[in-house]
């Protein structure tokens, strides 16, 4: 290879990493990623079809819509409690069993640019609310908060239902920049965009987990570490989430023992 060919060649890898560096700063950009891409993003026992990684991004832009309608913006606090559409007395916050309801209100809320706590306490003071409805009698809502329910039936005719209300909204992305050190996750710390998407990348590297990987979600949604493990990474990587059921995937993030040899725990995926 001569000279000129070879630092054309050089500079032209320095130009698409920098340009997969850029794009891949924000969440908006891992969200962006995913509405082009092919394969499934979710997978549950418990949920009759496999949920693609369009749909699930399609519908976060969705979601975003429907949350600026509530007053959700740059800078609000929005709280999302993970559970089940239909919660049993064994299921407890944090866990995922039938659908992905709460990540996608998650992702949601970042592309508004809210800081988004996942382990709110009882009494709520945020714009939004996003819960199970059989869950929404543990919490107390401020004078300004909206509450938002998946699954149901939702009784109460101040409660927005999420899932239905979603369907009808724009499905394009929602307006607004967003920048690597904006704040977008409430947990021990308050962590910033460009803080999870590094450590996403990491995470993909450290452990290989590419398009081929599916990965067990057995940890509770509720920390920095969990949600990189568990949703960011494996978006990033193009990977399939496995929860609700006894499938042994490739790798598990959990905290106990597991089935899978691969373990991630969320401590070790927490940015530091």
């Amino acid at each position: 290879m001569g000279e000129a060919t070879y630092i054309g060649f050089v500079a032209a890898l320095f130009f698409i990493g920098g340009t997969e560096r850029r794009r891949m700063q924000v969440l908006g950009d891992l969200v962006a990623q995913a509405r082009d891409r092919d394969g499934v993003l979710f997978r549950s026992p418990e949920r009759s079809t496999p949920y693609s990684y369009s749909d699930f991004a399609t519908n976060a832009w969705k979601g975003g819509n429907l949350l600026r309608h509530y007053g959700v913006r740059h800078g609000t606090r929005v709280a999302v409690v993970v559970g089940p559409k239909e919660p049993t007395d064994e299921d407890r916050p944090g866990y995922l069993r039938d659908g992905p309801d709460a990540l996608l209100a998650f992702l949601a809320a970042a592309l508004d640019g809210a800081v988004v706590d996942m382990d709110p306490p009882s009494a709520v003071d945020a714009t939004a609310l996003v819960a199970p409805a059989a869950w929404l009698d543990r919490y107390t809502l401020g004078p300004g908060t909206k509450g938002l329910a998946y699954g149901g039936p939702v009784e109460d005719p101040t409660i927005a239902q999420f899932e239905r209300e979603l369907w009808s909204e724009n499905p394009l992305q929602p307006p607004g920049e967003i920048a690597p050190e904006d704040d977008v996750l409430a947990a021990d710390r308050t962590y910033t965009h460009g803080e999870l998407m590094a450590e996403s990348g990491r995470v993909a590297a450290d452990y290989g987990i590419d398009a081929e990987t599916t990965v067990a979600l057995r940890a509770p949604m509720t920390t920095a570490g969990a949600v990189v493990a568990g949703l960011l990474a494996p978006m990033r990587a193009g990977a399939t989430v496995v929860f609700g059921g006894d499938e042994t995937a490739d790798l598990a993030v959990a905290d106990g023992d597991v089935p899978e040899e691969a373990v991630i725990r969320p401590d070790d995926a927490t940015p530091s």
